[in-house]
């Protein structure tokens, strides 16, 4: 079982379409930490904890269609000096309702975690 980590990403996520591909991601978020474990089957599960948006809308990922839908989530790794080997992606992303989020009382500011699966990965 192989586990990666990556630091402070910028996560760009589109919904998975195979008719009229997103080309533009619904929702940029940064995070604290992303966390991918490769299981049996080369199937991938994975964390991605305390992120707030930096551009869209989150709270998508936890309304009853964003629970069921599946995903494209996009990043660089800031640690690969090749610029043409930093970029990463996976594929059939689901999180399952599986996303929640904290929301600070003075400013408003909603800070999510999430447990996500995935079907397939570019992440060497």
């Amino acid at each position: 079982m192989s586990e990666y980590i990556w630091r402070k990403p910028i996560i760009s996520i589109f919904r998975e379409r195979t008719v009229n591909r997103e080309i533009d991601p619904f929702v940029v978020i940064r995070a604290k930490q992303l966390k991918l474990v490769l299981g049996v089957n080369q199937k991938y599960s994975g964390t991605i904890d305390d992120f707030f948006t930096l551009m869209g809308d989150a709270d998508y990922l936890t309304s009853p269609e964003g629970k069921v839908d599946h995903y494209v989530m996009c990043w660089f790794d800031d640690a690969e000096p090749d610029m043409s080997k930093d970029f990463r992606r996976l594929r059939g992303v689901t999180f399952n309702g599986a996303v929640s989020f904290n929301e600070d009382e003075k400013t408003g500011k909603r800070t999510y975690n999430a447990t996500f699966k995935a079907e397939h990965a570019k992440i060497t």
